[in-house]
């Protein structure tokens, strides 16, 4: 396109505009999922066709840093960090996704089609991966949660987790590019291309359907949701025993709707160890009396320690808890992580426990996956505007591992699923006093792939993303020796 480097200003401008808005409407709090399969494609237009590889990286870099001024509200406006807290992690990776979108281009003018193809999804997923770790975000940042809408595709997760999904987004739109470059200079190529990419996304989808076309589990569990939101935080014993109370009695209204299970959101209050004795009595009448188990979290105070706890109250057993493993920092930093799963010892389907910002991380989600469980209950706390996003990357997680969610959100959602991902009854928490949710929940486990190999594809795609490099390499040589 000789217009590019005609007016490479006005055309660049359009170019990171164009990404950057479309990545704000496909990848914010309430993404809108068939808008992040065209994202990039403006910014790899122009990639692939202007002649200045500083253009092509300064737009790659803008467009997604302008695309990610979401976040810039989320952190700095409802959650009160400091502007670093968004400014840092997404410069970082502004800039990995110029370098992304420059191996793009490298390739695809050295005639390396199929490599360029690869590349950017490949170095992405390789992205996801490494910042999977940070204990910050674990997986919250990857662009796979904008799909969980476009339930084919969402099934991917059960045999590479979220990177696969990544990878799908970003091949389509290097498709796209490529074809378009190619079709005025090599147009049998342009066809293999988009021929094979065409094919493994088809190849996706049909996995999808097939996987979602299964009939579901025909023993059901009633699993009930309970929420206030008028108690934000219980930090005085007086009020943390009325609102137990309170709890108490909206739990047994609904084990006489027929509710097996009754799951209260995090942290409802601050408990100290020596006010155990009164506050577990009241719930645990409760499970006795109704043959129900209820699961409410709290802020528990032991000596030294204090822990973001879920308490489990089944009936006439011990009671069990289970101790957040991934804290929210800067709020929780000083909580001590806990270490071990949780597993209800009634009803007979096997349950697990985990707690909000667990379900940010592939574990312990996955380890809940490879013990076989039925369905994990998540009692969480959102912030109200991030009640989609945030509270739906839960669901993600049941697909991985083959197993229900019900997630009860503080200032949020509650909402459950199925093990192929699909809600089965959600409501707003702040949409009454005491807000409640009953569903009937198939209980079965589905072993998936991504169970047995866990996080398998993220080094299949840094062998190809090695691939590609060697490729531009070799490329940039035999370009070189044809040119002496």
């Amino acid at each position: 396109m000789a217009f590019v480097d005609k007016r490479p200003a006005l055309f660049g401008t359009v170019a990171v505009l164009s990404t950057a808005a479309l990545f704000l409407v496909g990848n914010g709090m309430n993404p809108i999922w068939p808008v992040m399969w065209i994202a990039p494609i403006p910014v790899l237009v122009l990639a692939a066709e202007t002649a200045s590889w500083w253009v092509a990286a300064g737009a790659a870099a803008l467009s997604m840093l302008l695309g990610s001024l979401t976040m810039l509200y989320y952190l700095h406006f409802a959650l009160h960090l400091p502007v670093t807290a968004w400014l840092i992690p997404f410069s970082i990776a502004s800039l990995l996704f110029a370098v992304g979108v420059l191996l793009f281009r490298g390739l695809l003018h050295r005639g390396a089609a199929f490599s360029a193809m690869i590349a950017l999804p490949a170095f992405w997923s390789v992205c996801e991966y490494a910042a999977s770790f940070a204990p910050a975000n674990g997986t919250a940042g990857s662009l796979a949660y904008t799909q969980e809408r476009f339930l084919p595709v969402l099934q991917v997760a059960s045999l590479t987790g979220p990177w696969g999904i990544t990878f799908l987004l970003l091949l389509f739109p290097s498709a796209v590019v490529s074809g378009l470059y190619l079709r005025r200079r090599r147009l049998p190529q342009a066809a293999h291309v988009a021929g094979l990419a065409l094919a493994i996304l088809a190849g996706a989808v049909v996995f999808g359907a097939i996987r979602l076309a299964a009939p579901n589990s025909q023993q059901k569990i009633k699993v009930g949701l309970l929420d206030t939101d008028t108690v934000v935080f219980a930090d005085e014993a007086p009020e943390m025993q009325q609102l137990v109370k309170r709890y108490a009695e909206q739990a047994e209204r609904l084990t006489r709707q027929g509710a097996k299970i009754v799951l209260m959101p995090e942290k409802t209050g601050l408990l100290l160890d020596s006010d155990t004795k009164i506050m577990d009595p009241v719930l645990q009448s409760v499970a006795d009396r109704t043959g129900a188990t209820l699961v409410i979290g709290v802020l528990h105070v032991v000596a030294r320690d204090s822990f973001n706890e879920a308490r489990i109250y089944t009936p006439d057993q011990p009671i069990a808890t289970y101790d957040k493993q991934h804290m929210l920092p800067p709020f929780e930093s000083k909580l001590t992580p806990g270490t071990s799963l949780a597993l209800l010892s009634k009803p007979a389907h096997p349950i697990g426990v985990a707690i909000c910002k667990d379900m940010d991380f592939i574990h312990p989600a996955l380890d809940y996956g490879r013990s076989g469980i039925d369905l994990l209950l998540d009692p969480a706390w959102d912030f109200n505007v991030d009640r989609t996003w945030h509270g739906h990357i839960a669901i993600m997680r049941g697909v991985e591992g083959g197993y229900a969610i019900a997630h009860t959100a503080k200032d949020g959602n509650l909402t459950v699923t199925d093990d192929r991902g699909r809600i089965l009854g959600e409501v707003r928490t702040n949409s009454g006093p005491f807000v409640s949710l009953l569903v009937d929940v198939p209980m079965r486990h589905d072993q998936t792939i991504f169970d047995r190999y866990g996080t398998w594809f993220p080094w299949m795609a840094g062998l190809l993303l090695v691939a590609a490099v060697v490729r531009l390499l070799t490329a940039s040589r035999l370009a070189s020796a044809r040119r002496i």
